[in-house]
């Protein structure tokens, strides 16, 4: 990959869906979006789409990376966040994105060297290699980052 490509990392979600746009090792954007509770399932998803167009409209992106998804104990947030992801991965295809799917070990392994590393770890690891001047917020950015980053590395390795 060029080093001049925009990548999109997304930590998806659906009342949160962190996301960052990096190229490089410079930060071009990070931060949530965000679907109220109040509103239906259906509402939200339309809303998280919007939000998403908007979002992907703004830059060429080159990549982008979504974490899989693994839950071990809450099926019903597993449907909800899975189909808030399955808005993402739309959208990513709308737009001809290449697409890298990530494991939270693959993540984790880049960013620290240690698959089982917390999320005050990621965003210290995330803040550090960016060199931003304060710990990237809330988690769900910084865990986008770290995934947009993740991205970048695997496809430079291919």
């Amino acid at each position: 990959m060029p080093k001049s490509d925009i990548v999109i990392g997304f930590d998806p979600g659906l009342a949160i869906t962190g996301y960052g746009i990096i190229q490089d090792k410079t930060v071009l954007e990070y931060g949530v979006l965000r679907t109220p509770a109040k509103h239906s399932l259906s509402e939200r998803l339309v809303l998280l789409n919007e939000q998403l167009q908007n979002l992907l409209s703004r830059y060429t992106i080159s990549r982008a990376g979504c974490e899989k998804l693994f839950f071990a104990r809450n099926v019903t947030t597993a449907f909800d966040v899975g189909q808030a992801r399955g808005i993402i991965l739309l959208n990513i295809a709308l737009h001809n994105i290449p697409l890298l799917e990530v494991t939270p070990l693959q993540v984790k392994h880049c960013m620290t060297g240690y698959g089982k590393a917390d999320k005050q770890q990621i965003q210290y690891m995330v803040q550090a290699t960016f060199g931003l001047s304060e710990l990237p917020k809330p988690d769900d950015a910084a865990d986008a980052l770290a995934i947009a980053l993740t991205t970048q590395q695997y496809v430079s390795l291919a």
